[in-house]
């Protein structure tokens, strides 16, 4: 803004002396064209022809005493409604004041005269310098912001890859005790439910490893893969929450899905849901096609979530509850609008009694 206040006011100034500078010339124009048509060059025919020839940037235009167009100068005219458009130009630098009297010896004649080129646009140039800043400002930011975007990409990615990683090994020993053990007793159900955690250890791993790498996405029944999620998280809560799935229109939802991948963001989802509700409540979905976009709509009856946080509660790190990491939505975007080209957004809220999430993915 300081570089724009110096700029308009030197530029102004230089306006000024310019306009002063263009005034005597015209000034000086004229009297030559007086001298002219009065024939009084004395013999400096030359010299006024010079001077008459010199002005080749200034817009002038000499009237009569009845308002008839003499002569006009570094004009563009129109091609069409010539006259009005003199009318109109003469009647624009008049109420400028950009004119001044030629008293001849049989009549008064009138000089009119515009800002040249040079001068409209050194008007026009703090502006313009105003704007390259922005731009410069415009570019310097998204090229920091797409630079941290990208320093948090790599904390993501190199994070989930060791994660991954470091489970491997300890869920193969636990694979190998688990065969053993199933070996040793076929009919223990305690085995077998040991069995299911490890295999979801080994699905908790594949999620992490998959995180910063391009998905791949296979057309899938949507149905099942929301049954499967729902049923994982309804398995593990309280009796006290009722979670129901609604589909509404078709009998078969069909989508482009990693399913590992967006089964994490419906388990997410649950369990925020829960731990809003207190572990007591229902969290109903309703599943609907809306042209080429199927619509997943998560509606849970617990607190609410505040207006003012729609949009910070998926940033990393940003979290109501006492203990957590902040983690979860945040993750849930990325897995939504990143890799799976679709939208994830509190649809509305009100306190104490539930918020809806919305979930909007491509139809197959």
């Amino acid at each position: 803004m300081i570089i724009f206040a110096a700029s308009v006011f030197f530029s102004d100034r230089m306006v000024q002396e310019m306009n002063i500078e263009e005034k005597k010339s015209i000034e000086i124009w004229a009297e030559a064209n007086k001298k002219l048509l009065e024939e009084k060059s004395g013999g400096n025919v030359d010299l006024i022809l010079k001077i008459l020839e010199n002005n080749n940037s200034i817009p002038v235009i000499w009237v009569g005493e009845n308002s008839n167009l003499l002569m006009a100068r570094n004009v563009k005219e129109p091609e069409k409604d010539v006259v009005q458009f003199y009318k109109k130009y003469i009647e624009k630098l008049k109420a400028k004041n950009n004119f001044f009297v030629v008293n001849l010896e049989d009549e008064k004649q009138y000089v009119y005269y515009d800002d040249s080129a040079l001068i409209k646009q050194l008007q026009y140039f703090p502006y313009v310098q105003l704007g390259v800043i922005f731009i410069f400002l415009a570019v310097a930011f998204f090229a920091l912001s797409n630079a941290q975007k990208s320093e948090q990409n790599k904390v993501w990615v190199g994070l989930s890859k060791e994660t991954a990683h470091q489970l491997g090994t300890p869920i193969s020993s636990m694979l190998a005790w688990g065969d053993i053990l199933h070996e040793k007793y076929p009919k223990d159900t305690m085995v077998s439910e040991m069995g299911k955690d490890v295999a979801r250890l080994q699905i908790i791993a594949e999620r992490f490893s998959k995180i910063g790498s391009t998905p791949d996405l296979q057309p899938v029944n949507l149905n099942q893969t929301l049954k499967n999620a729902v049923e994982y998280i309804d398995n593990r809560s309280s009796a006290k929450v009722k979670i129901q799935t609604h589909f509404k229109g078709e009998k078969e939802f069909a989508a482009a899905l990693n399913v590992p991948l967006f089964e994490w963001v419906i388990e997410n989802l649950c369990k925020n849901a829960i731990d809003a509700m207190d572990g007591s409540g229902n969290i109903d979905l309703y599943v609907k096609k809306d042209g080429r976009n199927i619509i997943i709509d998560l509606h849970d009856t617990g607190r609410g979530i505040e207006r003012k946080l729609f949009r910070r509660i998926f940033k990393p790190g940003f979290t109501t509850k006492k203990r957590g990491w902040g983690l979860g939505l945040s993750l849930a975007k990325r897995i939504v609008e990143q890799y799976h080209h679709g939208k994830i957004f509190v649809k509305h809220s009100t306190p104490n009694a539930g918020t809806t999430f919305r979930i909007i993915l491509k139809a197959t």
